[in-house]
């Protein structure tokens, strides 16, 4: 080490760590710890060096304040404790915060219909995953709600689309139903079925009448086509 270093270390020491015999009787150390330090440390304890809040004008204007000095909007300071204290403290006035909704919106919400699509093994090590890319989308003009997804077990080139009204009451005709791509890009009629087949892989409403679709070839080869389409839900 160089007479430097040696200095900033003495200097360090002599700051931080002097005696402070008005400690004497308190629980820990002897010394006045390092002022950051103390904050971090995850204790209920007090610090050791509180901050000195004289002439601090936030304190100040709340003293002054008839209304907000007890305002229960104010979360409280407390400048004996450590952040880890008053991190601790404000998660429980949050999760307080956020009971009340958490309970009335439960409650509020109810099964509106049930819908087998498929069946699994009783094994869970054994279950594939069949569900995919499942894509919501609200249309507020007609009030009706939509999910997209696919099946992999059941067809890789259909997307289902599931609607539902948004008042639980009121039913829709084909609630579910399937579009099945295939071999609808053919560009003939003879065209074989298997030489040009497509699944989906994504699927998003583009506005309320619309669904983007981006498709691959289903044929196991060089290049396969991707095809971006547009297609209309009437």
């Amino acid at each position: 080490m160089t007479q430097k270093d040696i200095t900033f270390v003495a200097d360090f020491l002599t700051e931080h760590f002097n005696e402070a015999p008005e400690l004497y009787n308190r629980k820990g150390k002897y010394f006045n710890v390092e002022r950051v330090g103390q904050y971090l440390k995850d204790e209920d304890d007090d610090l050791v060096s509180p901050p000195n809040t004289e002439g601090n004008q936030w304190f100040n204007f709340l003293k002054n304040s008839t209304h907000l000095k007890e305002s229960p909007l104010l979360f409280p300071y407390y400048p004996e404790k450590s952040l880890h204290f008053v991190k601790r403290q404000m998660e429980g006035v949050i999760d307080q915060c956020l009971q009340k909704p958490a309970d009335v919106i439960g409650k509020s919400v109810h099964q509106a219909v049930c819908m087998s699509l498929y069946k699994t093994s009783q094994s869970e090590d054994s279950t594939p995953r069949l569900f995919k890319l499942p894509f919501l989308w609200n249309d507020k003009t007609s009030n009706i709600h939509y999910v997209l997804f696919t099946i992999l077990e059941e067809s890789i080139s259909k997307i289902y689309i599931l609607r539902r009204h948004t008042d639980t009451v009121r039913s829709i005709s084909n609630g579910i139903l399937a579009v099945e791509f295939g071999n609808f890009l053919n560009n003939t009629i003879n065209e074989s079925s298997d030489s040009r087949c497509y699944s989906c892989l994504d699927a998003h409403f583009y506005d309320d009448e619309t669904v983007t679709v981006v498709l691959k070839e289903s044929v196991e080869q060089e290049g396969k086509e991707r095809v971006l389409a547009q297609l209309p839900l009437s």
